[in-house]
C-alpha cells in the first residue's frame, strides 16, 4: 500500500492528472481530500467553520484525511492517488507523519508550472454558474495562494518532492511522466519516520539539554507538527532514563555518559484520538561548545533544531508542553522533581 500525493499550486492542474494517473498505475485509486472539506459543514457548527478561513486550518480536517486515505487502502489496497494543495511544512508533517504511523509510505510529487501558466489557467477557470460571487471569489482564492506556494518553493517544497515541470504538458503527458518516476522508483518514498501511533497509555521520556547560556535544546521533527524535547516513547521492558538516553543518541548524535536525574513527573490527560499517559523530563546536564557543535545536521527524524530560553520556548512549544518545561526547569533550580497532572504541579 502507498499513497501518491499530488502537490502544487491552484491551477497545477493536480486533479485532472490525478484522474489519468490512476488508469496508468495498477490497483490505484483517486481520493480527493475535497470531499472532507464538503462534509465538514455537515460535521461542525457554523460558528466553528467561521474562524478560519481554510479547512485545512481545522485539525479535524487534517485527521480525517488520514483517517480516510488509511481506512480507503485498508478496504482497496494498492496505491491511493491524492491530489491536494498542501504549502504548511507542518500540515504536511502531520499528515505525512500519521500516514507514516500506519505504516503507509508516501510518494510526494510536486507539479511546477511558471506562474504566468499558472495564472493562465486561473484565469480560465470554469466556475459552478449557481455559486454567488463564484466567479470573483474562486479566482480571488487561487490568485492569493500563488504567493504562500512561491514562498514554499523557495523554503522546503523542492528539497521534500519530485518536481514536475507541466508547464508544457497535457493532463495525460504529465500523469505517464509521473507513473514512469514512480514505476522506476525515481520517486522515493519521503523520509520520515515511522512512529507507531500508540493503541493505550503510553510512557515516554524526555530529555532537557543545556547550552553555556543555560538556554534548552529544542527540535523540530519531521513526523508531526510543533517543537519538542529531543525524546520519546519508552519501549516495552525498557528503563525510561535509558529510553531518554537512547532517544537523545538517535535525534542528536549526542551521547550521554551519565543517568540523566529526573525533573518531571507529568500525567497527560486522553484527549481523542490521543490516549494520554505518563511524560517524563530528565535533566541531561550542559553541554559545552564542543559537544554542542557536535550536534547532528537535521536528517530524516529532525528537520531542526535550536538552544531557546525559557520565554522563546514559550512561542515554540504547545501550551502543556511549555508548562512541563517551566515546572522542569524550576526542579532543576531547587533540586527536587515535581509531579504534574496535565502540566500543573500536584500535592
Amino acid at each position: 500500500m502507498t499513497v501518491v500525493w499530488i502537490n502544487g499550486a491552484f491551477g497545477a492542474g493536480k486533479t485532472t492528472t490525478a484522474r489519468e494517473l490512476i488508469e496508468l498505475i495498477p490497483n490505484s485509486t483517486l481520493f480527493d481530500p475535497e470531499v472532507i472539506g464538503g462534509a465538514l459543514p455537515y460535521l461542525l457548527p457554523p460558528k466553528r467553520l467561521a474562524e478560519v478561513g481554510d479547512y485545512q486550518d481545522l485539525p479535524i480536517w487534517r485527521r480525517l484525511v488520514i483517517d480516510t486515505a488509511a481506512a480507503m487502502l485498508a478496504e482497496l489496497g494498492g496505491t491511493l492517488v491524492v491530489p491536494m494543495t498542501l504549502l504548511r511544512q507542518d500540515y504536511r508533517d502531520e499528515i505525512f507523519g500519521g500516514l507514516a504511523a500506519r505504516r503507509i509510505p508516501v510518494r510526494h510529487i510536486l507539479l511546477t508550472p511558471a506562474e504566468t501558466i499558472l495564472r493562465e489557467r486561473i484565469r480560465g477557470r470554469e466556475v459552478p454558474p449557481d455559486l454567488p460571487d463564484g466567479d470573483m471569489r474562486i479566482r480571488q482564492w487561487s490568485y492569493d495562494h500563488i504567493e504562500p506556494y512561491k514562498a514554499a518553493l523557495a523554503s522546503w517544497l523542492t528539497a521534500d518532492a519530485h518536481p514536475v515541470d507541466t508547464g508544457a504538458l497535457t493532463p495525460y503527458e504529465a500523469a505517464a511522466r509521473i507513473a514512469e518516476a514512480v514505476g522506476t522508483g525515481a520517486v522515493a518514498e519521503c523520509e520520515i519516520v515511522q512512529t507507531p501511533e500508540p493503541t493505550a497509555e503510553t510512557l515516554a521520556a524526555g530529555v532537557l539539554l543545556f547550552d553555556e547560556q543555560d538556554r534548552v535544546l529544542l527540535v523540530d521533527p519531521t513526523y508531526k507538527a510543533g517543537w519538542e524535547f529531543p525524546g520519546g516513547v519508552v519501549e516495552p521492558g525498557e528503563a525510561p532514563a535509558q529510553a531518554g538516553i537512547r532517544e537523545v543518541a538517535e535525534e542528536t548524535g549526542i551521547h550521554l555518559d551519565d543517568v540523566p536525574r529526573l525533573l518531571v513527573v507529568d500525567w497527560e490527560r486522553p484527549a481523542p484520538p490521543g490516549y494520554g499517559g505518563l511524560r517524563l523530563l530528565f535533566d541531561g546536564g550542559r553541554l559545552n561548545a564542543e559537544r554542542a557543535a557536535g550536534l547532528l545536521l537535521p536528517g530524516p527524524e529532525l528537520r531542526g533544531w535550536r538552544f531557546v530560553t525559557e520565554e522563546e520556548a514559550a512561542g515554540l512549544l504547545p501550551p502543556v508542553r511549555y508548562e512541563r518545561l517551566r515546572w522542569a526547569l524550576r526542579a532543576r533550580e531547587r533540586g527536587a522533581a515535581f509531579y504534574l497532572e496535565a502540566g500543573i504541579p500536584v500535592g
